[in-house]
């Protein structure tokens, strides 16, 4: 590859690379970026009340089971205390 070669390919990049800076800078892209992280936003708050739900159905989906499960416990020792009084008879 020749030097001239090496040069031009240097001046296009530099070149592209000032363009580059100055379309990321314009106005139409700062609202793009103002749209696009506005829209990022919306999704996380969506995001974060969806979360809360499932953590909220959770928390009473186990309080629940857990008085599900005292009741069982209640009426099975109530059968156990009823079977011995029934031997003993």
């Amino acid at each position: 590859m020749s030097v001239y070669s090496k040069l031009a390919f240097f001046v296009g990049g530099a070149l592209f690379g000032s363009v580059g800076i100055k379309l990321l800078s314009s106005k139409d892209a700062k609202k793009a970026y103002v749209h696009a992280t506005a829209a990022g936003l919306r999704i996380k708050d969506s995001v974060m009340q969806t979360v809360t739900t499932v953590q909220e159905n959770a928390s009473d989906i186990l309080a629940s089971a857990k008085d599900h499960n005292e009741a069982r416990a209640a009426r099975e020792a109530e059968e156990t205390a009823d079977a011995q009084l029934n031997s003993l008879e």
